[in-house]
């Protein structure tokens, strides 16, 4: 059945990673809880409720909504959980320390990882697009991708970054194909790039919190309107449908709010 589920959602264009999670996702639930009855799928959503985050809980769901839809099952889809938006983005990696992870990797000769770093603040790529980036692509300076809608999403590539990269692949005689690849020339995966990031963070005394793939990308979207205060364009650099998804990096960090609150709250 599994196999099958798997077929159907490659035939629905869904992202590899997506597929995973949707698999790892039914696989469980049949593991743990067996037939398709609604005390079974409550029993679940309530042990994801009192283990998982909100946005966590709603993409297990998501998941499970999907295998029921397969299953042809959909008069037993689960609601998903209220998520409370905070007033506030929460673990996003300060500039500070990403420019001293970026800078301590560099002079580690930890090469490679400096790229990784660097590509996915540098471009606001999702963890899955950076490792789809080829050589050729860094030589146009950018990668088309086709989004769920059929649209295309073009993922620049900014002139700096460009010019280290092929200096840097020139060097390691890498002149076509993925640029973070394994032994076999594969891309490596997003699994083994959370788990090093999270490891040089605490080598380096970064907040583990603040350090993962998709912290990057919140940090392109601080930093891009910070010096080019543009929402729109914002939203099409990082592939949103809707503008007010991209609002969310109007806002200040925690950390942030903290600081200016220190500062001019003196009465």
């Amino acid at each position: 059945m599994i196999v099958k589920f798997r077929e159907y959602l490659k035939k629905k264009e869904l992202s590899n990673s997506t597929i995973v999670s949707y698999v790892w996702t039914a696989n469980y639930y049949l593991l743990y809880y067996g037939n398709f009855s609604r005390g079974n799928l409550l029993a679940y959503k309530n042990w994801l409720i009192k283990n998982y985050r909100p946005q966590t809980v709603n993409a297990r769901l998501q998941g499970l909504n999907k295998f029921l839809e397969f299953a042809k099952k959909p008069h037993l889809k689960i609601k998903f959980v209220k998520v409370h938006n905070r007033n506030y983005l929460e673990n996003v990696i300060s500039d500070a320390d990403y420019r001293f992870l970026k800078n301590q990797l560099q002079k580690d000769g930890l090469i490679e990882w400096y790229f990784v770093v660097w590509f996915l603040a540098a471009t606001g790529a999702r963890i899955s697009e950076l490792l789809q980036i080829k050589v050729e692509h860094v030589h146009a300076g950018y990668l088309d991708m086709y989004t769920k809608n059929g649209a295309i999403r073009r993922l620049y590539i900014p002139k700096n970054l460009r010019d280290a990269a092929l200096s840097w692949l020139t060097l390691e005689k890498n002149f076509s194909g993925y640029i973070f690849k394994n032994y076999y020339g594969k891309p490596i995966s997003s699994k083994f790039v959370y788990r090093y990031l999270k490891m040089f963070a605490q080598n380096y005394g970064i907040n583990t919190q603040v350090v993962y793939p998709h912290s990057f990308r919140h940090r392109f979207a601080k930093n891009f309107l910070e010096q080019f205060n543009d929402l729109a364009l914002l939203a099409d650099l990082m592939g949103h449908k809707s503008i007010e998804t991209t609002r969310i990096y109007l806002r200040r960090t925690a950390f942030e709010q903290q600081q200016i609150v220190d500062t001019i709250i003196t009465w």
